[in-house]
């Protein structure tokens, strides 16, 4: 909204101001008192104003447009107020500053400088109210579905979550078979849970079984069960997993470390609900909603000839991708006080080193910093040291501020900064991001735009 408001008492300030401000493409209006501008910024949107601090002759305590001041961030609490006058005291201006305004510009004002702070505020709160937006259509999505769904317990804040949460919502009601992709820690459980809690098989039981924490020779015994004697040392019969699960879930873990023969009986369970305990020639029925997962490559498997091709497409007919979490910054910090759980609190040091951090182990190396810290703080606040990460005690990468290659420094921040004359859209195309992009990084380095 390239919109302004000028509230001055002297005719040649307005029109001076309307002017340059016109050359750059910005509209303005010009209000000469303050009942004039709050009447105007009641009938009609900008994006912000420039006040006089002094509108009765011979007056410049400031008083009048501190008044004004106060009326307008009463009303419209996120419209960027420039303050421009030559008489009021400095400190007066630095407590109105503080107070919310955005700037404080003296008479006679330098063009190039008033225009910079313009268009900077202006974009500022374009980004402001584009995030404001964002987050509230984030708040509404996940309002939806905490409405619709069980959580099962899950943490999130992140977007990538949250989009990948609506589509497991989705997928939970049918009876089809789900594939959950997605590195070693990052919490594949978790998601299958998710998917059981909001099934039809919800009331039934959540079964378990890690494929690749067991021997191949066994693995069929626990899916399938076993008859007495059907192997040395199978003293009595054993009842499978498939037939715990009967009537709720199984959720086969690694199943990448499937043997080529229990994949040809998983086929068949799948798709006829029939099995066979090892050792037995009894026929069973089952009725299972089996959910998989892998951090393997099952495409290259399959190619390879180690995977069915069969029960890859089988097991694959709905697929959830589960990102590391490096890739969601934004569940570190609430996964961390989950953890905590109240025993400890984590100071701003500690937060900063949890977010800078690679997280090579997702959440369950999260889970462990956490839990080691809680026991050794005793309590007391967390610090990045009793984290224990790698990267936390700045080795060799600056305190653990870790940032991708292409990530520009902050000297490259100043640099196109000062080459846009210190207009934040100029420098961010110059930079190739976006402004808001831009914004972010001036606030992680602490720059003033």
């Amino acid at each position: 909204m390239r919109r302004v408001l000028i509230i001055d008492d002297h005719p040649g300030v307005g029109q001076a101001l309307e002017l340059l401000l016109s050359l750059h493409d910005i509209e303005a209006s010009v209000a000469a008192s303050p009942e004039e501008g709050l009447a105007l910024l009641e009938a009609r949107p900008f994006g912000l104003v420039i006040q006089d601090m002094n509108f009765t002759a011979d007056t410049t305590s400031g008083e009048e447009g501190e008044q004004l001041f106060r009326a307008i961030r009463a009303r419209w609490p996120d419209l960027p107020v420039i303050l421009l006058t030559a008489w009021t005291r400095l400190d007066a201006a630095v407590a109105l500053v503080k107070a919310g305004a955005a700037d404080y510009l003296a008479k006679p004002w330098d063009d190039a400088k008033l225009v910079a702070t313009v268009e900077n505020l202006m974009e500022l709160g374009e980004a402001n109210r584009e995030i404001a937006q964002l987050r509230e259509a984030r708040r509404e999505r996940r309002a939806a579905l905490v409405r619709r769904h069980d959580l099962a317990g899950l943490v999130f804040g992140s977007d990538m979550m949250l989009s990948l949460l609506e589509l497991a919502g989705q997928v939970a009601a049918a009876p089809v078979p789900v594939l959950i992709t997605g590195p070693n820690g990052a919490g594949k459980e978790r998601i299958a849970a998710f998917v059981h809690a909001n099934s039809a098989a919800r009331d039934g039981a959540f079964v378990a079984l890690n494929c690749g924490a067991l021997p191949a020779d066994l693995i069929e015994a626990e899916l399938f069960g076993s008859d007495s004697g059907a192997y040395t040392g199978a003293a009595k019969a054993r009842v499978g997993r498939f037939e715990a699960a009967d009537g709720g879930t199984l959720f086969l873990d690694e199943i990448g470390n499937l043997p080529l023969a229990g994949q040809v009986k998983l086929l068949r369970v799948l798709e006829t609900g029939q099995f066979e305990r090892l050792g037995s020639s009894k026929t069973r029925q089952t009725r299972v909603r089996v959910l998989s997962a892998t951090n393997a490559d099952l495409r290259a498997m399959v190619k390879a000839g180690t995977f069915r091709e069969d029960l890859f497409y089988r097991l694959n007919l709905i697929e959830l991708k589960l990102p590391a979490l490096a890739e969601r910054r934004e569940d570190v910090l609430p996964l961390a006080e989950h953890f905590l759980a109240g025993r400890a609190r984590l100071s701003d040091a500690a937060r900063e080193a949890l977010m800078a951090h690679r997280w090579p182990g997702n959440v369950r190396e999260l889970k462990n910093a956490v839990e080691r810290a809680a026991l050794l703080c005793q309590g007391g606040e967390i610090t990045p040291a009793l984290l224990g990460l790698e990267d936390a005690g700045g080795n060799g990468n600056g305190g653990g501020a870790w940032r991708n290659l292409d990530e520009p420094s902050r000297e490259t921040v100043v640099a196109a900064l000062n080459a846009a004359g210190g207009v934040v859209s100029r420098a961010a195309g110059q930079l190739g991001l976006s402004r808001q992009a831009l914004y972010r990084r001036l606030e992680r380095y602490g720059i003033a735009p």
